[in-house]
C-alpha cells in the first residue's frame, strides 16, 4: 500500500501565492493557552517584519471579527495561521485543505474556522489558505518548547521568504 507524503508547505504555499499582490495574514488562537497560541505568535512575528503588500490581522479566538476589515483591505490571498494537532513533530507547518479538516485545530473559536474561511472566500473573492502549526502538546507550561522555537527560526523564515517573493 502506498501512502502519499504531503508536499512541504513551502512548495504548496509558493504555488498558491503565484500572482498574489496583496496578502493578508490572519493569526488565530488564544495567547494564554500553550496549545492554541502558535497562530497568533507567528502572525505577530510576521507583523514585525513589515513586509510590503502583506498586512497582518490578529483575530485571536474570534476570527469572524476581522471579516469587515479584510473586506476593506481587499487582499487577493488570505493566509490563516492556527495551531493544529496533526500528529507531526512540534513546530511543523502544513497546509490544511478545507475538505480534510481531520487535523484537530486546537480550537477555542466561536465559529469553526473552516466556516469563517469559506465566508471570507465568498465575500471577498480572495483565495484562502490555512497553515496549521503543530504545538508541543506534551508541555503544559507557558514557555515555548525547543521544537516550537525551532519553528520560529526555520519555518517562519521560510514563510517570510515566500511572502517577500
Amino acid at each position: 500500500m502506498r501512502f502519499s507524503v504531503p508536499l512541504p508547505f513551502e512548495a504548496v504555499l509558493s504555488r498558491r501565492l503565484m500572482k498574489s499582490e496583496c496578502i493578508a495574514i490572519v493569526g488565530v488562537g488564544d495567547m494564554s493557552s500553550p496549545f492554541d497560541r502558535l497562530g497568533m505568535y507567528a502572525a505577530e512575528e510576521i507583523e514585525k517584519l513589515h513586509l510590503a503588500n502583506v498586512k497582518v490581522f490578529l483575530a485571536g479566538t474570534v476570527p469572524e471579527s476581522i471579516t469587515g476589515t479584510l473586506r476593506e483591505y481587499q487582499p487577493d490571498h488570505v493566509i490563516f495561521l492556527d495551531a493544529a494537532d496533526m500528529g507531526v513533530p512540534p513546530g511543523s507547518v502544513q497546509v490544511i485543505e478545507p475538505e480534510s479538516t481531520e487535523a484537530n485545530l486546537v480550537s477555542s473559536h466561536v465559529l469553526p474556522l473552516i466556516v469563517v474561511m469559506e465566508y471570507i472566500e465568498k465575500d471577498t473573492g480572495s483565495r484562502v489558505t490555512l497553515l496549521g502549526i503543530q504545538p508541543d502538546i506534551t508541555r503544559p507550561d507557558r514557555g515555548l518548547s525547543g521544537p516550537e522555537q525551532e519553528f520560529l527560526h526555520r519555518n517562519l523564515l521560510a514563510l517570510s521568504d515566500i511572502l517577500r517573493s
